[in-house]
């Protein structure tokens, strides 16, 4: 499975098409604890519009959690993985 890890690269400049997006941060109020955000995007037209389905939003799990639920489901639809630790 490919797994890229981004950091800041604008959206519209990645060459994928279709990936799942994970985000982590750490929680407002507590910087012990990770919340990831995971996502499904489609991009057809060349970063004009996208369509973004959220599988998992600010739940609270590592980023290593994170990462293995989102290969688990990009290897079932054979798309790549972006891992972005900045929302």
């Amino acid at each position: 499975m490919d797994v890229r890890v981004v950091s800041s690269m604008p959206t519209g400049n990645r060459p994928e098409r279709d990936y799942v997006l994970v985000h982590t941060c750490s929680a407002p109020y507590d910087d012990t604890v990770t919340l990831a955000t995971i996502e499904r995007v489609v991009d057809k037209t060349n970063g004009l519009t996208k369509r973004i389905k959220t599988l998992v939003a600010r739940a609270r799990m590592t980023a290593n959690e994170a990462l293995s639920f989102a290969t688990s489901y990009a290897e079932r639809k054979k798309i790549p993985v972006v891992y972005s630790d900045q929302a």
